[in-house]
């Protein structure tokens, strides 16, 4: 995104008439999820905390921590640790726009990890993902020359409270990060991984065209926060009650 990734973060750029970070917190807060530990990098964290503040305007509780060096999504859980505690919790991430509710899988979770997934026509970019029938895991890999199916993995994942532990036993990859891929196979040699396949839009708004899609599809759907109706937001949830978003 590299020139405007000069002025401003990724996360803050605008998608039609709202900062691309308003959807994946609206997708949180339509789960329900109310405490939220948002990642950053230092360059313009400030700019977060001055934009979002505490949370309260949303109805929610943020807090923030600073991801000094970009070494892997699954490095996430490793720096909010102290934030998830003991808990099952959910992560989304910044750039990534869902206009799917998906409160009721958050309500049916009980253990291990659940991951979500969308069949695309260029697997080759994504972490691909083989699953039965009844969403069981088969296999993953991450961005396979020759892909086993077209369903990648999306940007929204739930995990049980064991995922700190498990993030903590990674090992990086030969590009230096903790890949998220590689949590999935602990899950899946666990046999505790599922898939779910997404039923509305997902866009990785993480390059100029899927940003002009997003938009798009924003002004087409009316896809924006209502602030109006934030605090009107009463999604009972059983088992998570904290999300990290990175």
């Amino acid at each position: 995104m590299h020139p405007l990734t000069k002025v401003t973060s990724k996360q803050l750029l605008p998608v039609y008439n709202q900062p691309m970070i308003y959807f994946p917190l609206q997708t949180l807060l339509k789960a329900g999820i109310k405490d939220i530990l948002i990642i950053v990098a230092p360059d313009h964290s400030g700019d977060f905390v001055n934009f979002l503040g505490s949370g309260k305007q949303f109805g929610a509780r943020f807090a923030y921590e600073v991801q000094d060096k970009p070494e892997g999504l699954a490095q996430s859980f490793i720096i909010g640790a102290d934030f998830i505690g003991n808990d099952d919790c959910a992560m989304i991430l910044g750039d990534n726009i869902f206009t799917q509710d998906f409160a009721e899988s958050i309500k049916a979770f009980k253990d291990g990890a659940q991951i979500f997934v969308k069949e695309v026509t260029d697997p080759e970019r994504f972490g691909v993902v083989e699953f039965d029938a009844t969403g069981k895991v088969l296999s993953i890999e991450e961005k396979p020359i020759k892909p086993k199916t077209n369903f990648a993995q999306a940007g929204f994942y739930i995990y049980d409270k064991h995922v700190v532990g498990h993030a903590k036993s990674l090992k990086p990859s030969k590009r230096g990060e903790l890949e998220i891929v590689d949590l999935a196979k602990i899950y899946l040699k666990k046999g505790k991984l599922k898939a779910e396949i997404l039923k509305g839009e997902w866009i990785d708004a993480g390059t100029f065209e899927s940003l002009y899609k997003a938009s798009t599809i924003v002004r087409e759907n009316d896809l924006g926060i209502d602030f109006n109706h934030l605090s009107s937001i009463e999604v009972e949830i059983k088992n998570i009650k904290k999300k990290i978003s990175l």
